[in-house]
């Protein structure tokens, strides 16, 4: 194909793409292009949360804080540009909690560099646990490998590391997945029971898209999320 075709190509490509996106956020009950866009929905908030340097445009969506979704165009020049998410909050002592479990459902590329992850927070950000189920391209986690692990109705690689300012567990699925069941309470017990914590606060547990590039412009979907404490 001779270059200024291909050129014209790539250009309606990326036109229709944005119009469909365009087209998806106009349809929602909520969206922004705000890099710091945020929506409160059911005991939920919704963020775009652009927070790396040398972002590119992300248009997040909702209809609700359970279905929701962005369209993001990071360019790939390493170190994480963006995670939009969905929070729910906590607020209690991991010993009181009976149960602490969250369901997911997703429509994620085979393209860029991202993961789908669970960022869960403790003692007021002392702690942070991240749960990767699925991730694509150059992406990989903080710290060193410590083990593997099978517990919360998943099986991990299991690492251990600091980002300079809080304590980063990184559970890294062993294989992809787009749905599924977390028994986050179980998964927390394990690092208590390692000596890595005590009886720590769980604060906000959010679940989202950790960007690092999406070249051109990616879509993102969370088709279902929920938390539920016991």
């Amino acid at each position: 194909m001779h270059r200024k075709a291909r050129y014209v190509v790539l250009a309606v490509v990326a036109a229709l793409t944005m119009s469909l996106v365009t087209g998806t956020a106009l349809a929602a009950a909520w969206s922004s292009t705000d890099r710091w866009g945020t929506w409160s929905n059911g005991g939920y908030t919704v963020r775009n949360n652009v927070w790396g340097n040398g972002h590119g445009p992300q248009t997040v969506w909702a209809n609700s804080y359970s279905n929701w979704g962005v369209w993001s165009n990071q360019p790939n020049t390493g170190g994480v540009k963006s995670y939009p998410h969905s929070e729910k909050m906590v607020n209690r002592r991991l010993s009181s909690l009976g149960s602490l479990r969250s369901s997911f459902n997703v429509t994620y590329p085979n393209a860029g560099s991202y993961t789908t992850a669970y960022d869960i927070w403790a003692d007021n950000h002392s702690y942070e646990i991240m749960l990767w189920m699925n991730k694509v391209g150059n992406v990989g986690p903080i710290g060193s490998w410590q083990a593997s692990a099978t517990v919360g109705g998943h099986s991990w690689n299991v690492h251990r590391g600091s980002n300079g300012s809080n304590a980063v567990f990184s559970f890294v699925r062993t294989s992809n997945t787009g749905s599924g069941t977390v028994d986050i309470k179980a998964v927390m017990d394990w690092i208590r029971g390692r000596g890595w914590f005590g009886d720590v606060t769980v604060g906000a547990v959010q679940f989202g898209y950790e960007i690092t590039s999406s070249s051109g412009g990616l879509n993102f979907t969370t088709n279902s999320y929920s938390v539920s404490a016991g």
